[in-house]
């Protein structure tokens, strides 16, 4: 349960990062409350995830799992470059989080 917990931490954080950019320095209402609901979001999954998974493995994940998916809809959403290096680093990531997931 607690890998789902600190999968749905990592989507959280996607969630918040990205709604940053809706919120135009926090000066529309809506995208604000959504940004500040999914920070208290991911902050509280990952809590929970850590009542059994090690710190560094869980901040780590999580940390992860933000910066992939954020790099990815900023690709998606907001036409930021898709280079090959910019590409192969995010496998890095995910070579990353897959073998600490492996390794807990």
């Amino acid at each position: 349960m607690a890998w789902l917990f600190l999968l749905v931490a990592g989507l959280c954080e996607i969630a918040w990062a990205i709604g940053l950019k809706y919120t135009e320095g926090f000066s529309r209402l809506l995208p604000m409350i959504g940004t500040v609901a999914a920070m208290v979001a991911s902050i509280g999954f990952l809590g929970a995830a850590l009542k059994s998974l090690p710190v560094g493995t869980a901040y780590a994940v999580w940390t992860g799992i933000g910066t992939i998916g954020t790099t990815m809809l900023g690709i998606y959403l907001f036409n930021e470059p898709a280079t090959l290096l910019r590409l192969a680093c995010i496998g890095f990531i995910l070579s990353g989080i897959i073998g600490l997931k492996l390794t807990s």
